[in-house]
């Protein structure tokens, strides 16, 4: 009995753990935003969860310099973009296409390649071209908010899988074993 009990309580705080995480790093991640008075802090709780739901630190990291190196590109893309030609059809064509060829000659993932993308299309399309720099600036601002909050969630609480359950290799029966799995 004393078994199955232990067995329960172990179920529910694994069941609990992840929606507890993911909630810990939105909120906190939303906080900071806020606090530091960033104009679009309702974007904050969104890298934050990507970097929180990684199934491993290692996997936070990459997607983490990934993502921020995405958006600076982005962002860095779209100031320039709307300074100097204004927000136009051709151009951002011209932008996104120069942006999948630059991710590609740097190596860049395709997760990185759509952060430049949105962060391009919210910087140049999103408001006045003379505020374009400020936009910017407070896109890149938000995402490294949020993926230091996520890395942060992630060192002090780190994802299930370090505790063991994906780095154990899968159980095989010996060779010529007739056993089954249930």
């Amino acid at each position: 009995m004393k078994n199955n009990e232990t067995q329960s309580t172990a179920s529910w705080k694994a069941t609990l753990e992840y929606p507890v995480k993911t909630t810990i790093a939105a909120l906190v991640a939303l906080l900071v935003a806020k606090v530091l008075g960033l104009p679009e802090f309702y974007w904050a709780p969104i890298s934050a969860l990507i970097v929180v739901t990684q199934p491993n630190i290692g996997s936070s990291m990459t997607t983490s310099w990934q993502v921020l190196a995405g958006t600076a590109l982005g962002a860095f893309t779209g100031g320039l973009l709307a300074s100097f030609l204004g927000p136009s059809v051709i151009g951002f064509g011209l932008a996104v296409f120069g942006i999948g060829l630059l991710s590609a000659v740097v190596r860049l993932d395709p997760a990185a390649q759509r952060f430049a993308m949105v962060a391009l299309a919210i910087v140049l399309f999103a408001g006045s071209t003379h505020k374009a720099w400020d936009r910017a600036f407070h896109r890149f601002a938000e995402f490294a908010v949020r993926i230091i909050v996520g890395l942060i969630i992630n060192a002090l609480w780190p994802p299930a899988s370090l505790a063991g359950a994906t780095d154990k290799k899968p159980q095989t029966p010996a060779r010529g074993s007739t056993t089954r799995n249930p």
